[in-house]
């Protein structure tokens, strides 16, 4: 079995010999390194598009709004992906957004997988009916098998999740009202065996 250090180490050097910079090169290294971690199937989504991208053309994203559309042809998922990671602080004040026809889509998970962790925010992330629940860069929710790849992705819907609390007020009361039996109140006693009580100065 490879090492996730080798992952990375080869699918960066992969990346720079299909034509991308070092400094993207080395995102990829790290996004295909967390897709194999999460159970998912990066390095063949990688093998497979870099396989198309000697026959095919594909639009640079750089620019993200609320609504992403190609006219003519389909986004490259890692140039939109360092575009997302890259703008995230703004485009989580959008609340949602969508991206159409995006290429090989796995390969824009780890993007915002890593966004959620920027931001301190879970995403879900939708790609036509399969859905991604992103928490922090730390794990991933889903029905989509691992070892099944997406040539394409129609629709590309990615919502943030504000924070918040999954227990009520009234749960959280009962819950510390629990935790108050472990409070001791300071006696004499204590006070004398706390640290520092009752050594003297030989100096």
């Amino acid at each position: 079995m490879k090492s996730f250090s080798e992952i990375e180490t080869t699918s960066k050097r992969a990346s720079k010999a299909a034509g991308y910079s070092w400094g993207i090169s080395e995102e990829i290294g790290k996004n295909i390194r967390l897709l194999e971690m999460f159970g998912l199937s990066g390095i063949k989504n990688l093998i497979y598009y870099y396989n198309l991208r000697k026959k095919k053309k594909f639009e640079n994203l750089k620019l993200i709004s609320k609504k992403n559309k190609s006219e003519k042809y389909e986004f490259c998922p890692i140039i939109s992906g360092t575009s997302f990671l890259d703008q995230i602080k703004s485009l989580e004040r959008l609340n949602e957004i969508k991206l159409e026809k995006v290429a090989y889509p796995l390969l824009f998970l780890p993007f915002a997988s890593r966004a959620s962790e920027v931001i301190g925010k879970r995403i879900l992330l939708q790609l036509d009916d399969n859905e991604f629940l992103l928490n922090y860069n730390i794990s991933i929710m889903s029905k989509f098998l691992s070892g099944e790849s997406i040539n394409l992705a129609n629709l590309v819907k990615v919502k943030f999740i504000e924070n918040s609390d999954s227990f009520s007020e009234k749960e959280w009361s009962q819950l510390y009202k629990l935790s108050e039996n472990t409070f001791v109140e300071e006696t004499e006693s204590l006070k004398e065996n706390a640290a520092g009580a009752g050594l003297t100065d030989n100096d």
